[in-house]
């Protein structure tokens, strides 16, 4: 039986008269890799939004591990294990590297100020941990040459390694992943794929991949959920959701449809 880790049920989002979610509903599982496609416009980003914390649906609710999360502040998404990217990076850059990546420790802190300002043992012990979860990420996403680089001199495929590294810092266990592929050559798409998979093996997280190259979505995840216009038209094993014919018209287009049949 698979092992539920977070549920959204029939959330709903309105900006002024365009409705950008209309009823979603869908699960992921633990250690499940769980794509989400559809045209622009057809409520991806408000979904991530709202399962991160930035946007707070009319209706429907988000459980994560059983927990009700629906509306919570975006500050408190990280403590309680959900890390993302972005489309567009968003990263400091006159800092390095290893900087960029440690601030996405700051939400596995437990120490206040005072403890903080005089540096008590458990301040250490949290900075120790987090040297440790660094050293591991910048081998496991080959960053360690460059991890006292700033950042804006950094190629792009790089750039968008460090912001990921910055989100699997802070331990989440389910990880937002928001057009990873976009910007990348065929060549660092498939280092992609690979290391996702490896992403989540070492982790044991769950990943839900918002993305526009399709056939990365196809090929790395456990199930496809399909959007458009705010509706979920599809949602189960890759292979079937390519072949949807609701989503062929919206998305995919007769030609891949000939080539998936």
């Amino acid at each position: 039986m698979p092992d539920l880790l977070l549920e959204v049920r029939d959330l709903a989002v309105r900006f002024g008269g365009v409705v950008a979610l209309a009823g979603v509903s869908l699960t992921v599982d633990r250690g499940e890799i769980r794509g989400v496609i559809g045209p622009n416009g057809s409520g991806k980003t408000t979904l991530f939004n709202c399962i991160s914390g930035l946007c707070r649906p009319e209706q429907g609710e988000i459980r994560l591990a059983g927990r009700r999360v629906t509306g919570l502040p975006r500050h408190r998404m990280a403590g309680l294990g959900i890390g993302r990217t972005f489309q567009n990076l968003a990263l400091f850059r006159t800092s390095t590297v290893r900087r960029n990546i440690l601030v996405g420790a700051h939400s596995l802190g437990r120490s206040g100020f005072f403890a903080n300002a005089v540096r008590l043992p458990r301040v250490r012990e949290e900075e120790q941990a987090a040297g440790r979860r660094l050293a591991v990420l910048l081998d496991m996403l080959e960053l360690a040459a460059v991890a006292e680089t700033p950042a804006a001199d950094l190629p792009f495929a790089l750039a968008k390694r460090v912001e990921l590294a910055r989100a699997l810092i802070a331990a989440p266990q389910l990880l937002l992943l928001d057009e990873p592929a976009n910007g990348l050559n065929h060549a660092e798409i498939a280092g992609l794929e690979a290391l996702l998979r490896r992403i989540r093996a070492h982790f044991a997280l769950s990943i839900v991949l918002v993305e526009h190259h399709m056939n990365l979505v196809m090929r790395v995840s456990d199930r496809v959920a399909a959007l458009e216009q705010g509706r979920l038209i599809a949602d189960g094993p890759p292979a079937s959701v390519c072949r949807e014919p609701e989503v062929v018209r919206a998305y995919l287009g007769e030609a891949l449809d000939a080539r998936a049949a």
